[in-house]
């Protein structure tokens, strides 16, 4: 114990000795930093009809950026009679920003995006100076691409003795700088910046707000709004964020970020950035570096002294932390390295689960607590609660049981897979919280539920006709077809039912809870557990039986849901029923004898078409043939969803055993609102 004393005493002292000097000597760090965005939905080659539209569109990009006096372009090449070939981009140099500056950072974009998205059809790139985006979408819809945003943000926070103010002030500074940039006319640029000050120094805070200017002033108050809102949740309480996307950025700091007078260069200490980023490129000729001289400590004993307080206090609270939910610790590794960095960026590229914390008197307060009156329902996680944040945003928060083993997987999987996972039919999680012996989840609210609640309720079953039972069909596949083929990762579901498909407003289908997701990576198709977790009815043979898990366990749950979403019947039900049929063998007998209409819900009756609910018939059919071989990819079930005169297999017989096999075996532990499984032995 003595000989750790005094290395713990000998480790400190070299630390101060290092810290003095540090006050010593110049610090170079970086003036400038990119974050960028590469889509793999979509690849090209340099000899392609888009390559040659692309270096059409950079090169009009580059000409117009040595002419602009708006710092503003966008433009499309290509022919429109070919529209996947066509290539729609801009620029948008910040307002603040003259000619010359404008143009070496236009150029220097347009060589760095090419280097780190050569082969993507949609990229986009921030520079402090600009933004420079390109696609093969029209621009709303890039625009609309969740991908395509950063979240960035400083890890340091506001002191405490200053928060409430600073809230309040950054609040109304931010209000007010989004109006006047949206209401701006000066020079055909939609810019604006504002100084405030809080505290009882009467610290400085520098706020910008900039849209492209061929936005109106409705739409640009709207994506400023957003973009606000969006800070409150990610960043609240930072001394630094910025909200970064293709048509619109907004950005506060506590030192001068922007030009304080436009009309010319600032000095380079004018602008302290942030330390690296890991998305930050490599390339450090292309940045440029500033020394910062840093002021004279103060006395060398009352550092001391301060080091000899803290060292003490950290003694004390050893044994505390050694006490600590074992939870936190576990958890506290997926920021995969990034806790020591002052500046934490969500994008698509993040490696690790770097996405927001929201801190936990937010949340009681968003909850009332986690009043029961506000209490979802509730899974093998958890319960789930509705709240309310301060900007009227709804949310819904998982809040992890304590007594749970198997919902601390589910938190850790969902925490470092699903941050990474952004589209329309998945739904969306906002952050985390593990503060003390919370752990929660905090995802988008969904107005109208999940699909069960819709489909197996007599009163509101009547309200789905065929038009949005096909949407929400279709919603589903383009969400699975994205997890196993258009993302970075290859996504297994494991878990598909209609519980776990939720509903916006619109009705929107999203695919939710990735607790028992797995990732697979290069050309890996199949693997195997001896853990087999998911619902009756809903798990394909081969993995209920043997533990094989695939692509093709997904597609079969989907082809369950797709008949159950036709019929209104749950598969489930069918299990204990006295003649042994589940929804699979009674839709495959009524096929084969020529009566499949016989199986689709008497609501529909008058609402379907008859030949697209046959078609759609067969697809499920298909999905849920016995040999997980013969099933259909996710990208097939897409086409054929889409297209009325394609050619279609014949389906093979589905399994007739699973279900009651596996009842009979297992006798599982039913959890209240679905038969879940866990922990069953493979065959």
């Amino acid at each position: 114990m003595e000989d750790e004393m005094k290395g713990q005493i000998l480790l400190i002292l070299s630390l101060l000795f290092c810290f003095v000097i540090s006050f010593t000597t110049p610090i170079v760090v970086d003036s400038y930093e990119r974050y960028h965005f590469c889509s793999n939905a979509s690849t090209y080659t340099p000899d392609s009809a888009y390559g040659a539209n692309l270096q059409a569109l950079l090169s009009a990009l580059s000409d117009a950026a040595d002419t602009t006096t708006t710092g503003f372009y966008n433009s499309t090449a290509g022919d429109s009679s070919s529209p996947s070939d066509q290539v729609h981009g801009l620029f948008l140099c910040r307002g603040d920003v003259s000619p010359d500056p404008c143009l070496e950072c236009v150029s220097t974009t347009i060589t760095e995006i090419q280097k780190l998205c050569p082969e993507q059809r949609e990229a986009i790139i921030w520079d402090d100076h600009c933004t420079l985006w390109y696609s093969n979408q029209s621009r709303s819809a890039f625009s609309n691409n969740p991908d395509a945003v950063a979240e960035i943000y400083n890890r340091q926070d506001i002191k405490a003795s200053t928060k409430t103010e600073f809230k309040k002030v950054l609040g109304e500074t931010l209000r007010d700088v989004a109006n006047r940039a949206a209401t701006s006319q000066s020079a055909g640029k939609k810019f604006a910046t504002k100084e405030a000050s809080f505290g009882t120094a009467n610290q400085k805070l520098y706020t910008l707000a900039q849209c492209t200017p061929d936005l109106s002033i409705s739409a640009c108050n709207s994506c400023l709004a957003d973009a606000i809102s969006e800070l409150s949740v990610c960043c609240e309480g930072k001394r630094g964020a910025r909200i970064l996307t293709p048509l619109y950025n907004v950005r506060y700091e506590i030192y001068p970020f922007y030009y304080l007078n436009a009309a010319r260069s600032p000095p380079a200490s004018a602008v302290p950035p942030p330390p690296n980023s890991p998305n930050s490129p490599g390339n450090e000729g292309s940045k440029r570096k500033r020394t910062i001289i840093i002021a004279t400590i103060t006395s060398g004993s009352a550092m001391l002294l301060a080091i000899g307080v803290l060292f003490y206090r950290s003694r004390r609270k050893r044994r505390e932390k050694d006490k600590e939910n074992s939870q936190e610790v576990q958890l506290i590794g997926l920021a995969g390295g990034m806790v020591d960095q002052s500046y934490s960026i969500n994008t698509d590229q993040t490696k690790s689960s770097d996405f927001p914390t929201i801190q936990l008197d937010l949340i009681l307060a968003a909850t009332a607590h986690f009043f029961d009156e506000n209490k979802l329902g509730e899974g093998g996680f958890g319960p789930v609660y509705k709240g309310t944040l301060p900007n009227g945003r709804e949310i819904a928060v998982k809040r992890l049981s304590r007594t749970s083993h198997q919902g601390l997987q589910e938190f850790k999987n969902e925490v470092t897979l699903i941050a990474r996972l952004q589209h329309k039919n998945l739904v969306k999680l906002l952050g985390c919280c593990l503060e003390g012996n919370e752990s929660l989840l905090i995802y988008e609210y969904m107005p109208n539920k999940s699909l069960d609640v819709w489909l197996f309720d007599s009163s509101k079953s009547v309200e789905l006709d065929w038009k949005m039972r096909i949407f929400i069909i279709s919603g589903i596949a383009r969400g699975i077809l994205y997890l196993h083929e258009d993302s970075r990762l290859r996504i297994i579901h494991r878990d598909l039912k209609p519980s776990n498909i939720l509903l916006d407003n619109e009705m929107n289908p999203k695919i939710s809870d990735f607790g028992m997701a797995r990732i697979f990576g290069g050309n890996q198709n199949q693997a195997n557990t001896k853990r087999v977790a998911g619902t009756y009815g809903y798990m394909a043979p081969e993995y209920a039986m043997e533990g094989l898990f695939s692509v093709k366990s997904d597609v079969f749950s989907f082809g369950v849901l797709l008949l159950e979403i036709i019929s209104g019947k749950k598969n489930t039900d069918f299990h204990l029923s006295a003649n042994g049929h589940n929804l699979l063998t009674f839709a495959w007998e009524l096929w084969l004898k020529g009566q499949a209409l016989e199986l689709v819900d008497p609501l529909l009756a008058h609402s379907s078409d008859l030949t697209e609910v046959l078609k759609c018939i067969h697809i499920g059919l298909l999905c849920v043939q016995k040999d997980p071989t013969v099933r259909p990819i996710m990208s097939s079930v897409v086409v054929m969803l889409a297209s009325n005169n394609m050619a279609l297999p014949q389906p093979t017989e589905p399994t007739f055993y699973v279900g009651q096999l596996v009842l009979r075996s297992t006798q599982p532990t039913s959890s209240a609102n679905e038969a879940s499984l866990s922990n069953i032995s493979p065959r």
